[in-house]
């Protein structure tokens, strides 16, 4: 079994026993690490494959946080975690590196809790995964978890982006119902809410849905076929001012969950983009470049 599978397991059993909304609740000060691990070939090419990326020899931007996964799994299901990680909802993420990253990097990754924040639905607490070489910070992103619960909080979550109107569609993808089951086998996130309706059905959802990372990882695919191409530069991302696949950091925002199976339309203007589907959107998000 994996790490990460007994963390999730460890999740389930732990879960029953905190509640979110107590007040003077405070996080956990440790930190989860791993020593200098470079990527598997194998696990990175499934990776890359599932989601679109087609670069080689440069890790996609959105890898190392599926290698410090786990990390952050072990901090929320640990027993001075303060929130049941079951029910947990991931709303935003922001990923940054500091460096191109290649494949055979030996990346030194740490993950830990920075903070909890009000929201009008519950209480988000803010994780942190770290990347470093040789002890040089060179990759760091930070995600929202949301813990639903009753409270008089009328305030926007904080940080969140404005939703962009209008983006033109640029392509439409097709979904396909094992989509969850084939990015879990790539990522080692086997969520049961994105692998089968009757799984996802345990809890609360009525079809499975899609991994929100995927969703993100998707769209910078997408995002890096369009550098130096016509159509992204009329798309705003200008040709030749950048080298393809070097996308610097991203900010997504997850909106709405998405079913599985389903046709959605990718859209995108400048360095904004948003998934979106029969009248939902589902993900909003915006890129900066090298040399923006």
């Amino acid at each position: 079994m994996s790490s990460l599978s007994v963390s999730l397991l460890r999740g389930a059993v732990t879960s029953p026993f905190k509640r979110a909304g107590r007040s003077g609740v405070v996080l956990p000060t440790g930190r989860a690490s791993l020593p200098p691990t470079r990527s598997a070939p194998g696990p990175l090419a499934s990776y890359s494959r599932v989601c679109g990326f087609t670069e080689p020899g440069v890790l996609p931007l959105t890898y190392p946080h599926v290698l410090g996964f786990p990390l952050a799994m072990r901090v929320m299901t640990g027993r001075t975690f303060p929130l049941p990680v079951l029910g947990l909802v991931h709303t935003w993420i922001d990923i940054t590196r500091h460096r191109v990253l290649h494949p055979e990097d030996r990346l030194e990754l740490t993950a830990y809790a920075a903070g909890l924040t009000p929201h009008r639905r519950g209480t988000e607490v803010t994780m942190v995964t770290e990347a470093r070489l040789a002890g040089e910070l060179v990759w760091e992103s930070r995600s929202g978890y949301l813990s639903r619960h009753p409270t008089g909080t009328t305030a926007p979550p904080a940080g969140a982006a404005a939703a962009p109107e209008d983006l033109p569609a640029v392509t439409e993808w097709q979904l396909p119902g094992d989509l969850g089951r084939r990015y879990g086998a790539a990522s080692g996130d086997r969520n049961p809410i994105h692998l089968y309706p009757l799984t996802a059905r345990l809890f609360g959802f009525p079809r499975h849905i899609a991994h929100g990372m995927w969703t993100v990882a998707r769209c910078l695919a997408e995002a890096e076929a369009g550098i130096g191409t016509e159509a992204g530069a009329e798309a705003g991302i200008k040709a030749g001012t950048v080298e393809p696949g070097r996308i610097r950091s991203v900010r997504a925002d997850f909106r709405a969950p998405l079913p599985l199976p389903a046709t959605v339309t990718y859209a995108a203007a400048g360095p904004d983009f948003e998934v979106r589907g029969k009248g939902r959107v589902h993900l909003t998000g915006s890129v900066t470049l090298d040399g923006n």
